[in-house]
């Protein structure tokens, strides 16, 4: 799964989110989706696919996969963070 098929949740208004997972699904035809967020973005992103499989009706699209994890890096005051993250895929039946 590449970089094409993913939506990296942050700022920008929800429903854009939402309608980028539809449009994955509907416009480009992809059979899976990957809705990626770190941190505090990652109860929006449950929301996110939550919102798109109630759209999209519920048998259609599943939760296919979702991968938890966290990644380290050096923060801006050259101390060392930890975020967590989370890959949720999602795939049409």
């Amino acid at each position: 799964m590449n970089n094409n098929n993913a939506v990296f949740i942050g700022e920008k208004p929800f429903m854009g989110y939402v309608a980028n997972v539809v449009m994955q699904f509907t416009t480009r035809g992809n059979s899976e989706v990957i809705v990626k967020a770190r941190g505090k973005h990652i109860s929006r992103a449950v929301d996110v696919v939550e919102v798109a499989r109630k759209q999209f009706k519920e048998e259609s699209i599943f939760i296919k996969d979702v991968k938890i994890n966290s990644e380290e890096f050096q923060g801006k005051e050259g101390r060392m963070v930890r975020v967590s993250t989370i890959d949720i895929t999602i795939a049409k039946r």
